[in-house]
Formats: structure tokens, C-alpha cells, sequence
């Protein structure tokens, strides 16, 4: 038995085991995430309009594979960037620290590189489809 568990057991803490309560508890966490994020929500609203264009433009099943894969990423490193906000706030007392900032600063990163891939990935796969609709 390792310390964790000893304390666990000494204060009557146990883990949670059901798995209903895990999905209720990260149901409540995206829930949390679009109320209170603006970005968060930017980032869904842009899934949607995606998916409702790869709908109209006929997409392959490897570019619908692609577009979900590089927009799901963006809204995970979204999710992340505000875990990390979250924590830098709560372990600095809103207050300013450099070692805060620098965490702040490359979870936003995190965020700005994904969003990249992922516009090059809508790129590759509706440029041409716009393309052909202009042109031909």
C-alpha cells in the first residue's frame, strides 16, 4: 500500500470508481469550459460550420478523418491551455509570477500550433473543392 492509498483510507477518501460519475464529472468540465471560455466556444461554433461544409462538399472518409482529427486537437490544446490558465491562477493567487506567464505563454502556443495545422489541413482538403466549384 503505497502513502496515497494509507491516506485515503485513514480519512475515508476513496477513489471514484464508478464510471458514470468520471463521465458526468468530464461532461461538467466541457460544460464549464464553453460558459466560461470565449475561445473554447469560438473553437466549437468552428467545428460545427466545418462539419456542415465537409456535409455540402462531400467529403472522403480520410478528409472527414483529417478535418476531425486536426479540429478535435484544437479543441483539446484549448482545453489544456485553460487547465493550465486555470492552475497558474489558482497556484499564483492571480497574482503576476514570470514562471506564470511562461506557462500561460506556451499553453497558448500549444493552441496557436495546432489551429495552424489544422487551417493548412482545411486548406489542403477544401481549397481544392473551392477551386473546382470557382473554375470549372
Amino acid at each position: 500500500m503505497d502513502l496515497k492509498d494509507k491516506e485515503r483510507k485513514e480519512k475515508n477518501i476513496s477513489k471514484n470508481k464508478h464510471f458514470i460519475y468520471s463521465l458526468d464529472f468530464a461532461i461538467t468540465g466541457l460544460k464549464t469550459a464553453f460558459k466560461d471560455e470565449r475561445n473554447f466556444r469560438f473553437h466549437c461554433f468552428a467545428l460545427v460550420a466545418v462539419c456542415m461544409l465537409g456535409v455540402v462538399m462531400r467529403l472522403s472518409v480520410i478528409e472527414w478523418i483529417w478535418i476531425l482529427l486536426s479540429a478535435t486537437l484544437v479543441i483539446v490544446m484549448e482545453l489544456v491551455n485553460t487547465s493550465l490558465e486555470n492552475l497558474v491562477d489558482m497556484i499564483t493567487n492571480y497574482h503576476f509570477h514570470p514562471l506564470g506567464k511562461k506557462v500561460k505563454d506556451m499553453g497558448a502556443g500549444l493552441v496557436l500550433v495546432q489551429s495552424i495545422f489544422a487551417l493548412i489541413v482545411g486548406l489542403l482538403i477544401f481549397g481544392p473543392k473551392f477551386y473546382d466549384l470557382i473554375f470549372h
